[in-house]
């Protein structure tokens, strides 16, 4: 007898027996018979993987991220997530340090989420897969990367400070990557919340396309309580207003509307949650997470109104690294999220990013408090895989069609040396910031050997505070840091060309001009190349353009040099005495000499603000800001509110917020976000010496 699982059928005795979806599996009377089975035991066990792999495949997955300003309650709702769908016994408590989803010691300790954290539940019978991500503005590149793994998100505002600063960057990002989102408007317990001011906001700094579909009373104390406007059978609630929102943007249901016809429900719900997938409508929900309000609606507005994941586990590979963290016993364990087809234990997969193959050990997901080894990650779904070791955040699996382009929130405008406080833990230093830049490439380390100098990059002061407990708790390191520097950039001050032979000592032969050009501000390196192959061969053109962007780390000044277009415009090869890296020597030697010849200029990098205070206010706080060189607009005058928007530079402004808050009364707000770099005077900026070797030095 011979069971045949082919071509998706099931055949039994040459009959069709069940329609199936896995490829080719056979089972023979000599197998049963030398493991002591019965074929029709077999059968039955057969039945049973068959219809584990269906269930597999009909799983639907909901890959949800928690994003908000710092101390808006993300981490408290993920906690009551986990214990309501029965993952955890207890809810976890950030005060207390209890959390699931805040384990480093240091979150714990502080009180804040400085690493996203995944976690996996069940509700209404679909499988969510949510990302607690960071808060503070100092960690924005965990958001960053935690975005490209969401179909879909929650924002989540307190009713007390309403829209803060980095709300809106988290928003203008969620809007940028197409990610629909709910707007969970939290904490409606606390004195001072006022929700319509809150819902102003919204409309007048978010966006005015959103459905409220709860109301709340006795907002501001312990008795506040709930009501849905809108649930799954009944839209009665809802204002005149708001169903004219949802029909505005429904050609069928608006026609309906204007000749007097009553709107079905389940039609205005259908066309409600296309709305919301097509992010032309958000929900705003309210809740209370430290009283346990609202948080079931929020789960069922998920399950029933948010986009399930797509994905065919049949096609090709594709999926992202959105984090990775590393154990001293496993290794590096990598958080992805796969789009298309599926992974196996011991499977070999192909790391885009790096053309690298590596081989699967172990897939993990988080049950509870302990991962458990689930040995396949389907489409659509995500987990933890180990056994990749030269894996870093941000690497694409297989095919790379499917994942969404990066956003930006915040870019690293501070760099700060750091140095053991022991000599003769510099190596050791070495490696543990090695390794915390595989989980946060932003770190961008820059170790110079012969200075026996450690450089990083930095978002601001609270991130080098937390960088401190982290190497002392994980790596037991002591490390003292440099006093933080503003990043500066340079760029060419006129257009010039720039020469160079490197032709002694032979066996050598490199010989390259460039024509060099200011470009325009925050255009970033443009590169091109009108020689033919006849002159230089493409190898070593291939090995000019890979030189290009090292060539123009440093500057004049010591700083990045960007804003430029750079063209190569001759000259020659030797058939003989030419290598790859003589024009990998050669093409540094010219852009620096051309650069000290003709100069450059020094940029600085600009924030935007939006200050919001009393009116009494404005004399004091624009004196304030002509004092730091920022650029000062209109003030907009308002219910004895006054708004003023500018730019400012990064320099003058580090410790500002805290002058604000003092020339305010704390009852001011004042928002930033980086706009990009701007030509600065020389005596207004700083220089930093030449790190490494100078291509200038020919000696050497």
């Amino acid at each position: 007898m011979i069971l045949v699982v082919k071509n998706n059928l099931f055949f039994y005795k040459n009959e069709i027996i069940k329609k199936v979806s896995i490829n080719i599996l056979e089972i023979s009377d000599k197998n049963s018979q030398n493991l002591g089975l019965s074929p029709y035991y077999l059968l039955l066990l057969l039945c049973i993987k068959i219809s584990r792999v269906q269930m597999l495949q009909n799983r639907k997955f909901i890959n949800i991220g928690i994003v908000a300003h710092v101390d808006a309650g993300k981490t408290s709702i993920t906690e009551l997530f986990l214990y309501k769908s029965g993952i955890t016994r207890a809810v976890g408590s950030v005060d207390k340090g209890t959390s699931q989803t805040d384990w480093l010691r240091v979150e714990r300790e502080r009180g804040i989420s400085v690493r996203s954290a995944s976690a996996s539940f069940t509700w209404n019978d679909i499988n969510i897969n949510i990302v607690d991500t960071p808060g503070h503005v100092d960690f924005s590149s965990e958001v960053e990367r935690s975005m490209l793994a969401m179909d879909c998100a929650i924002l989540v505002i307190s009713a007390a400070e309403g829209v803060q600063s980095h709300t809106e960057t988290l928003w203008n990002a969620l809007q940028k990557t197409k990610i629909p989102a709910i707007l969970f408007i939290n904490k409606i317990d606390r004195a001072g919340s006022n929700i319509d001011s809150v819902i102003a906001e919204i409309r007048k700094e978010l966006t005015s396309n959103i459905i409220v579909m709860q109301s709340v009373i006795n907002e501001g104390s312990d008795a506040v309580e709930i009501s849905n406007i809108v649930n799954s059978n009944s839209f009665s609630s809802l204002s005149e207003n708001s169903i004219e929102s949802i029909i505005h943007n429904d050609e069928i249901l608006l026609d309906s509307y204007l000749v007097g016809e009553k709107i079905d429900s389940q039609k205005l719900k259908m066309s409600l949650k296309d709305q919301f997938h097509k992010n032309e409508l958000f929900p705003v929900l309210f809740g209370s997470a430290k009283y346990d309000i609202g948080i079931d609606d929020l789960l069922d507005v998920i399950t029933e109104y948010m986009p399930v994941a797509k994905g065919d586990s049949t096609k090709p590979l594709s999926g992202i690294v959105y984090k990775v963290e590393h154990n001293k016993t496993i290794g590096k364990i990598a958080s992805v999220r796969l789009f298309e087809g599926s992974i196996k234990n011991r499977d070999i997969i192909h790391l885009g990013n790096n053309d690298l193959e590596e081989k699967v050990s172990q897939i993990r997901k988080l049950q509870g408090q302990k991962y458990i080894d689930v040995g396949e990650l389907m489409a659509g779904d995500t987990a933890a895989i180990c056994g990749l070791s030269s894996v870093v955040s941000g690497d694409i699996i297989g095919n790379p069609d499917q994942i969404k382009d990066s956003i930006s929130l915040n870019t690293p405008m501070l760099t700060a040396k750091i140095s053991p406080m022991n000599e003769e833990d510099y190596s050791t230093l070495v490696s543990a910031i090695h390794i915390l830049s595989d989980e946060d490439p932003t770190l961008d380390l820059i170790w110079l050997k012969d200075e026996r100098e450690l450089h990083i990059k930095i978002m601001g002061l609270i991130q080098l505070e937390i960088l401190e407990f982290v190497l002392s708790d994980r790596f037991q390191i002591a490390v003292n840091f440099g006093k933080p520097t503003v990043i500066y950039k340079e760029t060419p001050a006129v257009p010039f060309e720039a020469y160079e032979e490197y032709t002694m000592p032979k066996p050598c032969w490199a010989v390259v001009r460039f024509k060099i050009e200011p470009g325009a501000r925050n255009s970033g390196i443009k590169y091109n190349s009108i020689v033919g192959v006849n002159s230089i061969a493409v190898r070593y053109q291939n090995e000019v353009e890979r030189t290009i962007p090292i060539a123009l780390q440093q500057g004049p000044f010591g700083w990045e040099v960007t804003d430029l277009i750079i063209t190569l415009i001759g000259d020659e090869d030797h058939n003989i005495h030419s290598r790859a890296g003589d024009f990998a020597v050669a093409s540094p030697m010219a852009i620096m000499k051309g650069l000290k010849e003709n100069g450059t200029k020094l940029l600085e990098p600009i924030l935007e603000y939006t200050i919001t205070a009393n009116e009494d206010k404005l004399g004091s706080i624009v004196g304030s800001l002509t004092q730091l060189r920022a650029d000062i607009g209109n003030p907009n005058i308002e219910n004895h509110r006054f708004t003023l928007s500018g730019t400012i530079p990064v320099s003058t402004s580090l410790d500002y917020s805290t002058k604000f808050s003092s020339l305010t009364g704390g009852k001011g707000k004042f928002a930033t976000k980086f706009h990009g770099y701007k030509e600065c005077p020389i005596e207004l900026g700083e220089t930093t010496p030449f790190r490494g070797i100078n291509p200038l030095d020919r000696a050497k």
